[in-house]
C-alpha cells in the first residue's frame, strides 16, 4: 500500500501568508508614521533676515525616521511576535543557576547602588575633572530630584492606587513657599525645608477632601484640574508670585551658616581651600541624596505600619477595604498628604538650587514625566522607580551630548528636539515587553515566617 508523502507545502504556504501579512502591516505603519510625522518633522519654520517666517522641508530626515519605524515594525512581525508565540506555547522551567544568579543580583544591587551614589561625585572628579560640575549637577542632582519625586508619587499611585495627574502642583507649592518666605523673612533653608513640606501636605489634604468619592479616570481629571489651577494662580497672581517673571534672587542654602561664595566668610576661605564652584554643587548633591534616603526610609517604614497596609488594601479593592472596617477617608488623605509632603521637600530644594523659579517649571509635562517614572519603574517598587528615573532623566540629558549625530543628519540636527519622540517610543516598547514595569516584583509589607518575593502579576485587583 502506497504511503502518502507528507504535505510540505503547508508550512511554505503559512510562511508566505505571514510574510504578506507582515509586509502589509509594515506598509500601513509607514503610511501612518509618514502622515503623523510630516507636520512635525517634515516641515520647519525659520526666520529670515527680514524677520519673516519661511517654511523649509526636511524630507530626507522624515524618510529616514519613517524607514526606521517601518523596519522595526517588520522585524517585530517576522521575528519577535513568532518568538513570543513559541515561547508562550512551550513554557520552560528556569535553570537553578539562573534563579540563584537573579537572587544574588537582587540581594547585592541595593548595597552596590547605595555605595555608587555615595562615591559618584568622587569618581566624576577623578576621571572627568574638566566636566565634573556638569556631570554632578545635570546628571547626579537632576536625577536624584526626580527619584525623590517618583518615590513621593509612588505612595499615592503605587501604594494607595490613586491616580494623580497634578502632582507637580505640590512641587510648585514647595518651591514658591521656600522662595517667597526666604526672600521676605530671610529664613534659612533648614527652617523652610520642613515648613515647605508641611504646606504642601496641607494642600494635599485640601485636594484629598473633594476627591474622596472619586476613583480611576474621574480622579485623574480632578487632579489634573488641580495642577492647572495652581499653575494659573502662579501666573495671574502677579503681585504675589511675580507671574511669568517668576521669583529671582532666591537665597542659597548654607553649611551651618557658611555660604559657598568667594568672600572671606565663605566655605573655601573658612577651611583654607581655593574657591571652586564645585564645592556648592557637592554640598547640594549630598543634601538631595540625604533627602532621597529619608524619603525611601520613611516610605519603607510606613508600608510596615497599619497605614501602609491600609494603602495597599485600598489599592487592591476599596469595597473590601471598607468591609474590613478600614477608614478609607483617612487612608486617602494620609496618602495625598505624605506624597505631597515629599514633593514639597523636593520643591524647596529645587528653588534653593536654581535661585530662580517660574510657572514654566511646573507644567503638566512635569506631572506626566513623574507619573511615567512610577509606571515604567513598576508601581509600588522603590528600586524600579529609581531605575526608571535614571533611565528616563539620564537618557534625556545624554541626548544633549550626542553631537556626533550631526555628521549623519547634518549640522542643523539637534538631538534634544527629538528626546520626547524617543521617550515616547521607549515607553511603548517597555509597555509591550514589561507591562508591569521594569521591576515587576516587590517585597510584601508583612510576611509569615519567611520573606518571599511576590510577582507583580499576582498583585493586582482580584488577585492579591
Amino acid at each position: 500500500m502506497a504511503v502518502a508523502a507528507p504535505d510540505t507545502a503547508l508550512p511554505h504556504t503559512a510562511a508566505r501568508a505571514n510574510l504578506a501579512h507582515a509586509l502589509k502591516d509594515a506598509a500601513i505603519t509607514a503610511l501612518i508614521s509618514f502622515a503623523l510625522l510630516l507636520p512635525l518633522i517634515g516641515f520647519k519654520t525659520v526666520q529670515n533676515m527680514r524677520n519673516e517666517l519661511e517654511l523649509e522641508t526636511r524630507i530626507p530626515l522624515l524618510l529616514a525616521i519613517v524607514a526606521i519605524i517601518t523596519a522595526a515594525r517588520l522585524f517585530g512581525s517576522l521575528v519577535i511576535e513568532p518568538w513570543r508565540e513559541r515561547r508562550a506555547l512551550r513554557p520552560h522551567a528556569e535553570d537553578a543557576r539562573l534563579t540563584a544568579l537573579k537572587t544574588t543580583f537582587a540581594n547585592w544591587f541595593t548595597p552596590f547602588a547605595m555605595g555608587f551614589v555615595l562615591v559618584y561625585p568622587l569618581i566624576i572628579m577623578v576621571f572627568f575633572p574638566q566636566g565634573a560640575l556638569k556631570w554632578i549637577d545635570n546628571f547626579g542632582i537632576q536625577i536624584l530630584i526626580y527619584i525623590m519625586l517618583g518615590w513621593g508619587l509612588n505612595i499615592v499611585v503605587g501604594l494607595a492606587g490613586l491616580l494623580d495627574l497634578g502632582y507637580v502642583a505640590f512641587y510648585a507649592v514647595g518651591s514658591y513657599a521656600y522662595a517667597l518666605l526666604a526672600k521676605e523673612f530671610g529664613l534659612s533653608f533648614w527652617i523652610l525645608l520642613p515648613l515647605a513640606g508641611i504646606l504642601s501636605a496641607f494642600w494635599g489634604v485640601l485636594l484629598g477632601f473633594p476627591v474622596l468619592r472619586l476613583r480611576g479616570d474621574y480622579l485623574a481629571i480632578v487632579t489634573l484640574a488641580f495642577g492647572e489651577i495652581i499653575r494659573l494662580i502662579l501666573i495671574n497672581w502677579v503681585s504675589f508670585t511675580g507671574g511669568y517673571a517668576g521669583v529671582s534672587g532666591i537665597p542659597r542654602p548654607t553649611l551651618f551658616g557658611i555660604p559657598f561664595n568667594a568672600t572671606e566668610q565663605g566655605f573655601a576661605a573658612t577651611f583654607g581651600l581655593e574657591f571652586n564652584p564645585i564645592h556648592r554643587t557637592l554640598f547640594l548633591y549630598y543634601v538631595i541624596l540625604a533627602l532621597g534616603l529619608v524619603t525611601a526610609y520613611v516610605t519603607i517604614r510606613l508600608r510596615q505600619l497599619p497605614v501602609g497596609r491600609a494603602w495597599e488594601a485600598l489599592r487592591e479593592d476599596e469595597i473590601a477595604c471598607r468591609s474590613l472596617g478600614i477608614n478609607t477617608t483617612n487612608t486617602k488623605l494620609t496618602a495625598f498628604a505624605m506624597g505631597a509632603m515629599f514633593a514639597g521637600f523636593a520643591g524647596s530644594f529645587f528653588a534653593a538650587r536654581q535661585g530662580f523659579i517660574s510657572p514654566e517649571s511646573f507644567t503638566f509635562l512635569e506631572s506626566a514625566t513623574i507619573l511615567s517614572i512610577v509606571v515604567l519603574g513598576g508601581m509600588g517598587s522603590m528600586i524600579g522607580v529609581a531605575v526608571a528615573a535614571v533611565v528616563m532623566i539620564g537618557g534625556t540629558e545624554i541626548m544633549r551630548e550626542l553631537d556626533f549625530l550631526k555628521y549623519i543628519f547634518g549640522n542643523d540636527f539637534d538631538p534634544t528636539q527629538y528626546r520626547m519622540l524617543i521617550f515616547g517610543f521607549a515607553m511603548v516598547l517597555i509597555m509591550i515587553w514589561k507591562p508591569r514595569g521594569l521591576v515587576g516584583t516587590r517585597e510584601p509589607s508583612a510576611f509569615y515566617k519567611e520573606r518571599r518575593t511576590i510577582l507583580g502579576s499576582h498583585v493586582k485587583e482580584g488577585h492579591g
